[in-house]
C-alpha cells in the first residue's frame, strides 16, 4: 500500500511539474523538448534549457541556460529573454549579442561567449558550436544575410547522453557534412534567410541524424507549416517529427 501511494505521488508530483513549466512536451529519443514556435525550443532534463527565445506568450523565469545563436531580433529578443530569466540564469551566445544583452545587465550576471568551432562545458552540460551561414540567400547582390565571416554559430550540446543539434540560421553549408552522432537535429526549413525545405532535407541527409525536427517557420518571419510537411516528405534516411507550437 506504501509503495502504491509513493508511486501516485510521484506521478503526481511529475504532472505538476510539466503544467507549471508550461504546455505539452514530448520525450524524443529521451529528451523532454518543446517546440514554442519559430526556433524556439524548451528542453528539460535536470536542467532547464532555451534556444533562441521569440514571440513567447507566458513568462516563465524557469530558464538555467538560455542558448542564442545569434544578434537577429527573432532570436536575441530581449523582451522574451527577460519572460525566462532568473538571477541564477547562465545565457550563452557569441560575441555580437553581448552588447544587446548588456541592457539588461542588471537582471542578468553570467554571460558565457562562444566562438564558432569551441568546446565548453556549461553548468555541466557539454557544448560545441558550429559555423552558421548564408551561401545563396541575399539581401542584396552580393550580399548574404548571414556572412560566414560575421562568426554566428548552431549549437551541439549533450543532454541525458544523447547529441542535439540546433543549427541556428543556416544554408546547407560543408560544416553540416562533417556532423556526426547527432541524435536530434532542429533545422530551419523556411527558406529566404535559411535552407529552403529542400536545401534542409538535402542536409540532412548529409548526416543523417536519428530524428529531424523543422523550425523557423510559423512566425510571420518566413516559412509555413507547408515548407515542414515538404521537408519531412523530402527526407530520406532520418525520422522526422514535426512539433505542434505550444
Amino acid at each position: 500500500m506504501m509503495k502504491k501511494l509513493l508511486i501516485l505521488l510521484v506521478l503526481l508530483a511529475a504532472c505538476t511539474q510539466n503544467i507549471e513549466r508550461g504546455g505539452t512536451m514530448q520525450n524524443i529519443e529521451g529528451v523532454d523538448i518543446q517546440w514554442l514556435g519559430h526556433s524556439t525550443f524548451k528542453i528539460i532534463s535536470d536542467k532547464i534549457i532555451y534556444f533562441d527565445p521569440f514571440q513567447l506568450k507566458t513568462s516563465f523565469n524557469d530558464a538555467d541556460i538560455i542558448f542564442i545563436t545569434h544578434e537577429h531580433y527573432d532570436h536575441c529578443s530581449l523582451q522574451d529573454i527577460e519572460r525566462l530569466i532568473k538571477p541564477e540564469t547562465i545565457i550563452v551566445t557569441i560575441t555580437e549579442c553581448q552588447s544587446k544583452i548588456s541592457k539588461i545587465s542588471d537582471k542578468v550576471s553570467n554571460i558565457i561567449l562562444m566562438e564558432p568551432n569551441q568546446e565548453k562545458k556549461v553548468d555541466g552540460i557539454n557544448v560545441k558550436t558550429i559555423l552558421s551561414y548564408n551561401i545563396n540567400k541575399f539581401r542584396s547582390p552580393g550580399l548574404v544575410f548571414h556572412p560566414k565571416e560575421d562568426g554566428r554559430v548552431g549549437f551541439i550540446i549533450n543532454i541525458n547522453g544523447k547529441n542535439i543539434y540546433h543549427a541556428g540560421d543556416t544554408d546547407f553549408i560543408p560544416e553540416i557534412k562533417q556532423l556526426n552522432s547527432i541524435d536530434i537535429a532542429l533545422v530551419p526549413v523556411s527558406g529566404t534567410y535559411v535552407m529552403t525545405a529542400e536545401e534542409a532535407a538535402q542536409a540532412v541527409d548529409s548526416f543523417n541524424p536519428k530524428v529531424a525536427v523543422p523550425m523557423h517557420y510559423g512566425s510571420g518571419v518566413a516559412g509555413t507549416e507547408e515548407d515542414a510537411v515538404k521537408f519531412k516528405s523530402l527526407v530520406k534516411g532520418s525520422q522526422v517529427i514535426i512539433l505542434k507550437k505550444s
